[in-house]
């Protein structure tokens, strides 16, 4: 479904719109916009989903969404979406996939300064001189790894939707690969060829993202731990910081994670998993 066409956030010249939305929770339907988005929250935390992943939108981050790309919105609790739209032609090096990105405190400062502005500022004026440092800023992004890649193969894909459904499960890959009538050594090739990750990443990915909706709505880190079949509380927490550069209850305060954030490790897979 493709939305927008009348909305003069998409229609109006103007290289970047803003626009500020808040929920108390709920979902947007699966649509799409004829401009690039970067989907940010001032506070709160969100969901974004596409057929090629899922991705955590925690304050401090935010998701690049490009033009026409089928996306929905999961509002996990209250958030005040705020968001850009953004020409196509007038960020022509920006990324052309769906990924989570580290939004700065000066592109921060600089969404807000352009909710501030008229919606048809003057392109010659203070608008459209914030909007031309917002379009320079968003050059400089970084873009953490954490998001969760969905197999396109349908048989993947439902075993993979199983694993979200139940995170706290401990089938290994021979079982996984038994119940699929196939050699674990093919299922370990398919997940990698599907999706870039070994089965151990990937699995150890989906608990991370179902934590943060967890961690998110202020669950105790004990009970997360238990949820998605962790020993111990501080097993869990030793995997979320190695894998986040952060430690759980750090990530939301809205601090940048460290380096190397976001990437997940075989063997810290291997570790940490119940």
């Amino acid at each position: 479904m493709q939305l927008g066409h009348d909305d003069e956030h998409q229609t109006l010249p103007h290289p970047v719109t803003a626009k500020a939305t808040n929920y108390t929770r709920g979902e947007t339907p699966a649509h799409s916009h004829p401009r690039a988005q970067l989907i940010y929250a001032g506070s709160g935390v969100m969901r974004v989903d596409t057929e090629a992943g899922c991705w955590i939108v925690p304050p401090v981050r935010g998701v690049w969404v490009p033009a026409n790309m089928t996306h929905r919105v999961i509002m996990l609790g209250s958030v005040e979406m705020r968001t850009l739209y953004i020409r196509p032609d007038a960020a022509p090096g920006l990324p052309d996939t769906c990924c989570l990105i580290e939004v700065s405190p000066l592109l921060r400062a600089l969404i807000l300064a352009l909710l501030e502005e008229p919606l048809a500022y003057d392109l010659a004026g203070r608008g459209g001189q914030i909007a031309a440092l917002a379009l320079n800023e968003l050059r400089f992004l970084k873009i953490p790894a954490l998001h969760l890649p969905m197999p396109g193969e349908q048989r993947l894909q439902r075993l993979c939707q199983e694993l979200i459904a139940n995170p706290e499960s401990r089938e290994t890959l021979e079982t996984l690969a038994g119940q699929q009538a196939t050699s674990s050594r093919t299922l370990a090739r398919q997940f990698h060829r599907e999706t870039g990750m070994s089965f151990r990443q990937w699995r150890q990915q989906a608990r991370l993202v179902e934590a943060l909706g967890h961690l998110a709505n202020d669950m105790p880190v004990a009970q997360v731990a238990e949820k998605l079949g962790y020993r111990s509380a501080s097993a869990f927490t030793a995997m979320f910081r190695r894998s986040l550069g952060i430690e759980p209850r750090r990530y939301f305060s809205g601090e940048p994670a460290g380096k190397g954030a976001g990437r997940v490790s075989t063997s810290s897979a291997r570790k940490e998993s119940g």
